[in-house]
């Protein structure tokens, strides 16, 4: 068997703090530990949210129109790609479907390595948040051809691997699950001070919402919901983005904590009582798992990615995407019962415990040695 050297060719590695991100720094971080060979290529900006893993080499990138924070890569210039040949890759790693991995395919296909790919973003089901529906087709139809082109295509939930066999794209799929900081994320960070600080009463029912503040987290079914549920019902908003000061005008009665980490969120979650997280676009729920291993029931959208980690009335509830009347309904029945509260609590928090990061990311180095062994994709056109 060659040695295993793995070269990461991602949208988002260390500008922008998101699931995306923290995912791939751990698993940097794993294989070196591993002593894994292991460089990363993608976009960067001026003052990183990460301080990241490993060895990082920037490439060209702009903007996102209309969402300055998000970059989209433009090339992969000879500078970088000389520093891939002097490293000497394996087994090249695709976590996104843009230019930057384009290029990098053509690479390795050249070079007849093998190509592993990841898949993080939904980013077809974006496309209705900004009136793009007409472009869903096409996003599909070059999903499928990239992802045809290598050897796995890892994927965060079963769910998930479902959604892509649906459209077609079943070969090579693996489970790459996500991992939580159970230690961190626990039932006892609850601070009831730290409750009273923030204005909430004894007998108030925390309802938490933790992601990017951006549209296509579903925010909207969040500030319907919020607005039906009675005044002991408090809603709480964790994160920041674009999308913040609309919120603040839409929810006047919410408590808005502002882009915290580290203790300061597991206190947020574990000082909450229920987690609300309408979003349909995510390929896994790594917040839903934290709020789960803080202790958490969790009502969240009947789509993929989350499905996999809520069992409707075990842990939590499942409710349409944008069932507003249905979100509400479930959460009313959680914050109304204080035994039942308690005992999905318990479940989710147990669930939660079986996500260990050094797992997760063991069975993904499992995966990349069997790929290692395998003949490289013929080309597709």
């Amino acid at each position: 068997m060659s040695e295993l050297r793995v070269a990461i060719f991602t949208g988002n590695y260390n500008h922008i703090q998101d699931g995306v991100s923290l995912t791939l720094n751990r698993l940097v971080a794993y294989l070196e530990k591993q002593g894994v060979p292991v460089i990363v290529f993608g976009p960067t900006v001026d003052e990183p949210a990460l301080d990241h893993e490993g060895e990082f080499v920037s490439v060209p990138s702009v903007p996102v129109p209309g969402r300055q924070e998000y970059r989209l890569t433009v090339g992969f210039p000879d500078s970088a790609q000389q520093r891939l040949y002097e490293f000497g890759p394996t087994l090249v790693h695709l976590a996104t479907p843009d230019v930057l991995g384009f290029r990098a395919m053509r690479w390795a296909q050249q070079k007849q390595i093998q190509i592993v790919a990841s898949y993080h973003t939904h980013f077809t089901s974006y496309l209705k948040y900004y009136n793009l529906e007409l472009l869903e087709m096409l996003g599909w139809k070059y999903i499928d051809w990239f992802y045809s082109q290598c050897k796995h295509i890892y994927v965060p939930s079963p769910s998930i691997a479902d959604e892509l066999s649906k459209k077609d794209i079943e070969g090579g799929i693996r489970i790459w699950a996500r991992g939580v900081d159970t230690e961190l994320f626990n039932p006892d960070k609850r601070d009831k001070a730290w409750r009273r600080s923030k204005g909430f009463k004894e007998d108030d029912k925390v309802v938490t919402f933790v992601s990017r503040l951006v549209w296509e987290k579903n925010l909207q079914t969040f500030v319907d919901v919020a607005n039906k549920l009675g005044d002991r019902i408090k809603p709480m908003i964790v994160g920041d983005g674009p999308a913040k000061k609309e919120l603040q005008h839409m929810l006047p009665q919410a408590y808005f904590t502002d882009f915290i980490t580290g203790d300061e969120l597991a206190r947020a979650y574990a000082s909450s009582d229920i987690f609300l997280f309408p979003s349909e676009t995510e390929t896994f729920g790594n917040v839903t798992l934290e709020a789960m291993s803080s202790g958490l029931p969790a009502v969240v959208a009947d789509a993929p990615g989350s499905k996999s980690l809520v069992e409707s009335g075990i842990n939590g509830y499942l409710a349409p995407s944008r069932g507003t009347s249905e979100f509400a309904k479930c959460v009313q029945k959680i914050a109304e019962d204080d035994e039942l509260r308690e005992k999905m609590g318990k479940t989710a928090r147990q669930k939660a415990l079986a996500y260990s990061w050094d797992n997760v990311n063991s069975k993904l180095l499992e995966n990349y040695r069997e790929a290692l062994n395998e003949q490289p994709p013929s080309l597709k056109f």
